[in-house]
């Protein structure tokens, strides 16, 4: 059994919180938050602590906090020669402090505490200095996803870029998109399936082979109408940019 402590309380740290405790193969000995936070009713308030003099000895530490702040709390942790890894998609595995072990346990997906997910579907990627750290990283994600991969901290950057695009980006357009719906008083659910079509063709198709629209096609007469039709500036370049880049790059 692999012993766990959780350094965090936002959203990373709860759907691990979760994941380990519905897992009888993992020990989540504790969990440290800097002040009062609320987590999964599974945890109990016993393993909860808000002094990181008191962290209980673990197989892995998991520092799951804001990126600004990885380097500050790895610095102050209480003890040296420890495996703690960070969860961060954009920060190397440098920035932990060189008196523990070091790695990266980096679960890509989108966490909202209010959304509870299936955490087996998430993909975890593992870094680490050496390879018996490497080794129980993945004892630990194989227990709680299926996918796992190892990727180095430069990988891992260009992929968190890629993961911008494919998800907060994406997630502004539907912001966009339900703006327009709104100023003509057009229900935003009329677009729900289209959405979901559009995000499930790209488990049979390439992105370039699953894009559509008067972009691909070259359209020129439907995309001067649609910019006719938008008032807002920011929206018509945003719309200027993407046409752009489909016609060129397809």
């Amino acid at each position: 059994m692999i012993s766990v402590v959780v350094i965090g309380s936002g959203n990373v740290a709860n759907h691990l919180i979760l994941a380990f405790c519905e897992n009888k193969s993992i020990d989540l000995v504790q969990v440290y938050s800097r002040k009062t936070s609320l987590f999964p009713d599974c945890l109990p308030v016993s393993k909860i602590t808000h002094d990181l003099s008191n962290l209980a000895q673990a197989d892995v530490y998991i520092i799951a906090v804001s990126d600004n702040a990885i380097a500050e709390i790895s610095s102050k942790l209480p003890f040296e020669n420890r495996l703690v890894v960070h969860t961060s998609g954009s920060m190397p595995i440098d920035i932990l402090d060189k008196k523990n072990h070091r790695g990266v346990f980096y679960p890509l997906q989108t966490f909202s505490k209010e959304t509870k997910i299936k955490f087996s579907q998430v993909p975890i990627c593992i870094e680490a200095t050496n390879d018996k750290d490497l080794e129980t990283l993945h004892e630990l994600a194989s227990k709680v996803v299926k996918n796992t991969y190892t990727i180095s901290s430069e990988q891992r950057k260009s992929l968190h870029v890629a993961a911008v695009f494919v998800c907060n980006f994406v997630n502004h357009l539907y912001k966009i998109g339900n703006d327009i719906c709104v100023e003509k008083y057009v229900p935003f659910e009329i677009l729900k399936p289209l959405i979901e079509e559009t995000a499930n063709k790209i488990n049979f198709l390439s992105p370039s082979q699953a894009q559509t629209g008067p972009a691909k096609r070259n359209d020129t007469k439907t995309i001067e109408e649609h910019l006719n039709s938008l008032t807002n500036e920011n929206q018509k370049e945003i719309y200027k940019l993407l046409t752009q880049s489909i016609i060129n790059h397809g």
